[in-house]
Parts: C-alpha cells; structure tokens; sequence
C-alpha cells in the first residue's frame, strides 16, 4: 500500500462514520448536548469538517470549500466567515445549527477536496514544511496526521453523543 492509499483509506473512515452518525437524526437530536453543556453532533460534525477544510486547503494551496463553494452562506451562522469552532463558548457551540442533509453535504464536499489532494501525494512529499510558525516547522505529513487524529476524536464523540440519546 502507498501512502497516499493508507491516507485515503483513513479519511475514508471519517466520511463514513459522519454518515453513520448523522443518520436518520432530527434538529433536536443534532443540536442536544450530552450533559448539558458537552458539545452537540451538530457543532461536532461542522467543527470536523471546517478542520479538516482548513487544514488540508491551507496545506494543499487551495481555497477553503467553506466560502468557494458558499457553504459559509448557506450555514448562515452567526461567526466569522473563517471560524473553525476552535476555542469557542457555550453560545458559540449554540449557534451552530444544521440539518443533517446540509452537514453531510459539507462533509462530503470536503472529504472530495481531501481526496483528490491526496491522490497525487507521494511519499517524498509528506517531508515538505507547511507551517513555519513552529519549533520544529510543521511538515505535510505530520499535518496530515495531526488533523487526521483531531476529525477521528470528533467524529468518535458525534457517534457517542449519538449513543447517549438512545439511552
């Protein structure tokens, strides 16, 4: 397997457990939050996804498909165009409110652009520097990974809070 393969296969597993997760869910399931003040599987899976979109378009030399192809529009939440849900408040984590159709629909757009940088790596391109604001600067692979482990964390806690609300 080359890397770029064992990559596409790991943010594969994201994709499909966003699916998995957000199916057959209503507005009230997306926006509940476990314990009252956890994070909903709505701000779970649109925080994942603006990572994943951040982090990889940055890294890629792409625009973010949160604004090329207006998806900050059609969310029309109440943040800055560029938020990615890092750092926010109770009320922020409130206002993110989506149906499960236009979550995945991001998603999906997302893990596409993901995708197709992907399939053009090589393994000589995982060493390049991509973030120089570190010590040591950040490299294409260890990014790569870095975001790959941060959507895993999120969408395992979506699929959890999932869970919760069955009980």
């Amino acid at each position: 397997m080359k890397i770029n393969e064992l990559l596409l296969e790991s943010f594969g597993r994201i994709r499909e457990t966003v699916e998995a997760t957000l199916e057959g869910l209503d507005g009230d399931a997306l926006t509940r939050r476990p314990g009252g003040t956890g994070n909903s599987i709505a701000w779970l899976i649109w925080h994942l996804g603006r990572v994943e979109d951040a982090q990889v378009a940055a890294a890629a030399g792409l625009e973010q498909v949160w604004t090329s192809q207006d998806f900050a529009g059609r969310f029309g939440l109440p943040l800055p165009e560029r938020d990615t849900g890092y750092g926010h408040s109770s009320d922020q984590v409130d206002a993110v409110q989506a149906g499960p159709e236009l979550l995945l629909e991001y998603y999906d757009a997302v893990h596409r652009q993901t995708a197709g940088f992907l399939a053009g790596l090589g393994d000589e391109d995982l060493d390049r520097i991509v973030d120089r604001h570190w010590d040591p600067p950040v490299t294409l692979g260890v990014r790569l990974v870095s975001t790959l482990a941060d959507c895993l964390q999120h969408v395992g806690q979506a699929a959890y809070a999932r869970g919760l609300g069955r009980t």
